[in-house]
């Protein structure tokens, strides 16, 4: 806390042997200057909870539901549902569940995901017959408490026979203010078994499926924006820091903001970003994305042992991208500010 201000709660988590003190900083310009005094929390603070089954990870904030991380029996792990600033789900529910009015296309778009089209020439993008699987082996954490909430995953690519193609590990962690909600995502590929090459095609990588409302191509207000400026169509295939989709859910203006990591591989990413509702992140489908370019070019190979991370965040939001601020979110996200610690005397 600083001075006679509210208190603000603070987490103590713990990444890579490392402990970490977070909290969310309400208000701090480029430049500015804070100074908090840690005191110990004096009753229990509200925050996240998290119920966990069989088949997937339920995470709540002030017993209101987030997202579920679908993990067990199903062709990859994905989250479903997500829930918005405004309380509503602002994800399409159609595999899972079928509504009247929602579009029925894809239906290998499960809400959130993360996959790829072409893997070792294994197709981990689309489901069914003679498509690679993503299957979990181990949940290694679940962790809440007032700041945030942490999932890690193990999860393994299997070729259609059953063989494992490459290791996967997706860490999770959701932050709650009070309009928006924050997801970021990472998960780190290893070459477990061999070489592994993701191939290029634009059909990739990290990736979101709008609300039907949302979609463009229904004309109530659906809007693409990127970082450049490119809206709608225009944005398909471009390169940029960050790409928003926003749109109504039961009559209010959300939106949700995927944050390319300056430290991703050739950052900023192409989007394979669609006026039907398709939202994704996909650093591999250059021939796709670059007229004239040769196929192969996006090709990006990983020799036995070796790994990649890639990083995103979700910034779900109320109202337009101008208005929501995304451009300055995403340089509170690009710059993290330098914190020193002083002992009191």
């Amino acid at each position: 806390m600083t001075g006679a201000e509210e208190p603000i709660p603070a987490q103590l988590v713990e990444h890579h042997g490392k402990r970490y003190l977070v909290w969310i900083e309400p208000d701090l310009p480029r430049g500015g200057e804070k100074r908090y005094m840690l005191r110990p929390a004096t009753a229990p603070l509200q925050g996240f909870e998290a119920t966990r089954t069989e088949k997937s990870i339920t995470l709540r904030h002030g017993g209101q539901p987030l997202t579920a991380y679908v993990y067990r029996d199903v062709p990859k792990p994905y989250l479903y549902p997500l829930y918005g600033p405004n309380g509503k789900p602002i994800t399409r529910h159609f595999p899972m569940q079928v509504v009247p009015g929602e579009s029925m296309d894809h239906p290998h778009h499960r809400s959130v995901w993360f996959t790829h089209g072409e893997v070792n020439g294994i197709d981990f993008w689309a489901e069914g017959a003679g498509k690679g699987t993503i299957v979990n082996r181990q949940i290694r954490r679940v962790e809440v408490g007032p700041v945030l909430a942490r999932i890690e995953a193990q999860n393994d690519w299997l070729a259609p026979d059953g063989k494992k193609v490459c290791e996967e590990t997706t860490e999770i962690i959701v932050y709650r203010a009070p309009h928006l909600v924050w997801f970021d995502y990472a998960v780190t590929i290893r070459a477990s078994e061999g070489e592994v090459r993701f191939g290029d095609t634009k059909e990739g990588t990290f990736g979101v499926r709008v609300a039907s409302s949302m979609e463009v191509t229904r004309k109530q207000g659906g809007q693409i924006v990127n970082a450049a400026g490119q809206r709608d169509h225009d944005a398909w295939g471009k390169r940029a820091e960050w790409c928003d989709y926003t749109g109504p859910v039961e009559g209010e203006m959300v939106g949700i903001a995927i944050f390319d990591h300056p430290d991703n591989l050739r950052h900023p990413t192409y989007w394979h970003v669609r006026d039907y509702g398709l939202f994704a992140a996909n650093p591999f489908g250059i021939h796709d994305f670059v007229p004239g370019t040769p196929k192969g070019t996006g090709d990006y190979l990983l020799k036995r042992g070796e790994s990649l991370t890639l990083r995103y965040r979700l910034c779900l939001h109320r109202g337009r991208t101008e208005e929501a601020n995304i451009a300055q979110h995403y340089q509170a996200f690009r710059y993290a500010p330098e914190i020193s610690f002083q002992r009191g005397r």
